[in-house]
């Protein structure tokens, strides 16, 4: 049950990358319980093509407009808790020191889940390359022979991989299924600050329903609309079937 005591970490590549994903499971946790948001880079370089339209663009305003765009979708969504690491992308590059700052943000947030990106994303080796260091980096923070300085460890969090854009060419297969009815008109008015990818919109209000189709089919719960859809990273754990 979602409630004050949970702890979600979200980490997300790039600006937008967890509200058209995401959005509406992170608004539906951020109602209940605790919700910590890394946005490791702007996308400035590889997901912001309609920003650079403009004569004159600069790398600098680029970032302040997907800074603007991101934290009123996180509002809108309920996220008070953001970090931006800005990291370069397209591609990102994953050094020592960037895995010892996530190790140390897992165990300063102590989640029981963590949400981001699945292992395979066509076309998009930013995404995967996140997910393998989201998991690395959960293992390490578990381990009592990592140190960090006034970071004690933390328990294996339970890892959900989003549904990446292209799901069929990726392989994709729906393993969890969460209903975002309540939370759908906010994940709507979220995904609407982000004036560079507008095309995207209409593509994840479709995937939101098509899900929502599959919420109903799959519990017989009528009153599902809409849902998102994730992959695990293990398996379910616990003393009976859920």
């Amino acid at each position: 049950m979602i409630n004050n005591t949970k702890n979600l970490l979200v980490v997300s590549a790039h600006a937008a990358d967890f509200v058209w994903r995401g959005g509406g499971t992170i608004a539906k946790y951020a109602k209940y319980a605790n919700v910590s948001l890394v946005i490791l880079s702007y996308g400035a370089r590889g997901e912001s093509n309609d920003l650079w339209k403009v004569e004159g663009q600069t790398l600098e305003n680029v970032k302040s407009i997907r800074r603007s765009e991101l934290e009123a979708a996180a509002k809108h969504l309920g996220v008070q808790d953001i970090e931006i690491w800005d990291y370069e992308d397209y591609h990102m590059k994953i050094t020592d020191e960037r895995m010892d700052q996530l190790v140390r943000k897992i165990r300063e947030v102590k989640p029981e889940s963590i949400l981001t990106h699945g292992p395979r994303d066509a076309f998009n080796p930013d995404h995967e390359t996140v997910s393998k260091f989201v998991f690395d980096a959960s293992v390490l923070s578990t381990s009592n022979g990592v140190r960090i300085d006034g970071y004690p460890t933390a328990k294996q969090a339970r890892i959900f991989g989003f549904e990446p854009h292209q799901s069929e060419i990726s392989d994709f297969k729906p393993e969890v299924i969460l209903d975002i009815t309540e939370t759908y008109e906010q994940k709507k008015a979220a995904m609407n600050c982000f004036k560079a990818q507008q095309h995207l919109i209409n593509y994840y209000s479709a995937k939101a329903e098509l899900r929502g189709n599959h919420a109903r089919r799959c519990s017989g719960n009528n009153e599902y609309k809409y849902a998102e859809a994730f992959t695990r990273f293990f398996p379910y754990v616990g003393g009976e079937f859920l």
